[in-house]
């Protein structure tokens, strides 16, 4: 019996992790984390729930990583102390920036890792895995061939179809069709974009429309990316050698990234790099600045450039700037604050909404029928997007005769079982979702959250009272103080009649039993918020503090 378990990235942008498992061993793909939405108050990062992996920690053999993306390799530092010395398998650049992120976030380096490439054979226990070269926006990307005692499970990491892509970053469909003649059980596809027309662009298309566009421009130009993007970086600096133009890099993963995949030999440095600090020393026309913060994060360059406060870039009429990548969910807004500030400066924006400027590296709707055609999976399990997106590539299965009942939608933390032939559903384990908060792990619950956005969405009121211990007669206050509570331009006279409320209140309850302090809050908290309520519509945090004298 072999089971199938998402850990994440099922319904949802990230997180992406499956564990593979039989009765002697198992192993996991990927770990991945997402970034919070608007609506995550505080919180810096979500990783997925393993707990069921400590249930299971004996039969743990490895951890694989199909590529070095952060919703892919994310989350695994958050992990380690907790796994152990699991084995981990990767391709050099994926090993490379994994390394990275535990320096960064750990201060330690990887225990025990095995470099992998494609064409390579991997025995975990009866598991059976082949690594396959796929085409990504990253370097070094594989899916994975795993073969089992119940036939084979295709798993394709992150991929798409790009013909004119480097032959060394293919996606290798002859292996693919090689899979299919042998017989696939189980394809576990990337449906990312499977609600989008037609072909991905590629990389060939997106560098001539940025070379057109530099080539326009007569001041400078400044281009944000991933920094994971190392052929669209590759490209910008052939880019920049055709039109006469230096080249600076700004930011830190950025420097980091070029120079690791320099070193193994994904990207030729080139000679006319200048350091950041003497930019004001060349013509405008003459320079193409490359930088990160595509994604408005918070601090980082492109960020510190809108807002004014980067130590070496100032934005001057005539500056042009291109977000040459797309908009992650969940910061559409921030993106938009920053290119409004940019416009403000003086600056011309653009991005994809009003210029092809970027390729995504997922499969569109053709390449997944191709995909679909050629492998000819028994089972499809669609992965890595919302719902939405797994139900459009539902649709394109069943367009190309796949019968619905061998498409399997899934939710985080159900078992797909294969066994004698037949693929099931089995007993759910649990799953879900860990906040990281600064140095907290796991120490913010969804009750927090709701607060958060509570406080951000109706303010706090904290009333003050001193009372006699020995009567409960109010000595001192009410004192009512508001942070954040919109009174509607009457605030002193509703302050007033809120107070006149509670001690209304406090004349008919006092000469009952003495009451404890939380029953005293407690009407407070009732008399307030009723009042609230019905002068303004709103239900602000309410926090009494009664000091007995």
């Amino acid at each position: 019996m072999i089971k199938v378990i998402p850990l994440g990235g099922i319904g949802e942008i990230g997180l992406n992790m499956m564990v593979f498992e039989d009765d002697r061993s198992a192993f996991i793909v990927d770990a991945g984390l997402m970034f919070p939405e608007a609506y995550g108050f505080g919180i810096d990062l979500i990783i997925p729930d393993i707990s069921y992996l400590n249930l299971i920690k004996e039969k743990l053999k490895a951890i694989i990583f199909t590529h070095g993306h952060e919703d892919h390799i994310g989350a695994y530092p958050f992990f380690i102390d907790q796994l152990g010395d699991i084995p981990v398998y990767g391709t050099g650049f994926t090993l490379g920036l994994l390394e990275g992120k535990l320096k960064e976030l750990k201060g330690s380096t990887l225990r025990e890792f095995y470099l992998i490439k494609p064409g390579d054979e991997l025995a975990i226990g009866s598991f059976k895995i082949e690594f396959i070269r796929v085409c990504h926006s990253i370097p070094d990307c594989v899916a994975l061939a795993i073969r089992t005692e119940e036939g084979i499970i295709l798993h394709s990491g992150d991929l798409k179809i790009e013909f004119s892509a480097p032959l060394d970053e293919r996606t290798d469909l002859n292996k693919f069709s090689q899979l299919a003649s042998e017989g696939v059980k189980l394809l576990i596809l990337d449906a990312t974009n499977a609600d989008r027309t037609g072909w991905s662009l590629s990389e060939k298309e997106v560098s001539a429309n940025l070379e057109n566009l530099i080539r326009s421009k007569e001041g400078r130009v400044i281009v944000a990316l991933f920094a994971s993007n190392i052929r669209r970086i590759g490209e910008l600096f052939r880019i920049a050698e055709k039109t006469g133009r230096y080249v600076a890099l700004v930011g830190k993963s950025l420097l980091e990234n070029t120079k690791l995949a320099s070193e193994f030999e994904y990207l030729n440095l080139p000679d006319n790099l200048v350091k950041i600090e003497d930019i004001e020393k060349i013509e405008p026309s003459k320079l193409l600045i490359i930088t990160t913060g595509s994604q408005a994060e918070p601090m980082s360059s492109l960020s510190l450039i809108a807002s004014g406060n980067h130590k070496h870039i100032n934005v001057k009429p005539g500056d042009t700037i291109i977000l040459s990548s797309r908009f992650i969910t969940g910061r559409e807004r921030s993106i938009t604050h920053m290119i409004n500030n940019l416009s403000r400066l003086g600056a011309e924006v653009f991005y994809a909404d009003v210029l092809p400027v970027h390729a995504s590296g997922h499969a569109h709707m053709k390449e997944l029928e191709l995909l679909l055609s050629l492998i000819k999976p028994e089972y499809l399990l669609p992965v890595h997007g919302e719902y939405r997106h797994l139900y459009a590539l539902k649709r394109i299965a069943q367009d190309i005769s796949l019968p619905e009942e061998r498409i399997i939608i899934m939710e985080n933390g159900e078992t797909l079982i294969l066994e004698d032939g037949e693929v099931k559903r089995g007993p759910r384990v649990n799953a879900g979702r860990v906040f990281v908060d600064g140095k907290g792990l796991g120490d913010v619950e969804e009750v927090v959250l709701r607060d958060r956005r509570h406080l951000a969405e109706d303010g706090i009121v904290v009333c003050v009272m001193v009372v006699d211990e020995q009567t409960g007669e109010i000595i001192s206050g009410p004192e009512l103080i508001t942070k954040g509570v919109f009174l509607e331009g009457k605030s002193g006279e509703l302050l007033k009649q809120a107070k006149g409320k509670i001690m209304e209140r406090w004349s008919q309850i006092i000469p009952q039993v003495p009451l404890e302090n939380v029953e005293l809050e407690e009407e407070v908290k009732k008399v307030l918020r009723g009042f609230l309520k019905k002068e303004i519509g709103r239900f602000p945090v309410i926090i009494p503090v009664i000091i007995r004298m």
